[in-house]
């Protein structure tokens, strides 16, 4: 039975290749621009996935909070790092931000017994 990091992964990437197989220029154009956003520049990509991951919290989004987790995870950022990054989001967000919480903690902690985001 798939876990749900290979389930996420999985239904993400078929998704997206289904979106983008209808070739609108605007979503093709915003996916390149978040592409590109969290590419290599000012600031490192780790920073860049922290910044991302608590944006996403506070914003309540599982999906990108998953996804932000997975590239966490793959850049190399250690559960200590992360769970900093995610005390703020709880500190900006509020308590409604707390089930999310819970959510991200076990989304990593399946990435941590995987050995991979991938």
């Amino acid at each position: 039975m798939a876990d749900q990091v290979t389930e996420f992964n999985e239904y993400r990437s078929r998704m997206n290749d289904k979106i983008l197989k209808d070739n609108n220029k605007v979503i093709k154009r915003i996916f390149n621009l978040d592409t590109n956003a969290f590419a290599e520049g000012a600031l490192d990509k780790k920073t860049k996935e922290l910044l991302g991951l608590t944006a996403s919290m506070v914003l309540r989004c599982d999906d990108c909070v998953r996804y932000h987790l997975g590239s966490c995870y793959e850049s190399g950022l250690t559960k200590e790092q992360v769970v900093e990054a995610l005390s703020i989001a709880q500190l900006i967000g509020g308590t409604i931000v707390i089930p999310h919480l819970r959510r991200a903690y076990e989304y990593w902690e399946t990435l941590e017994e995987r050995g991979s985001a991938k």
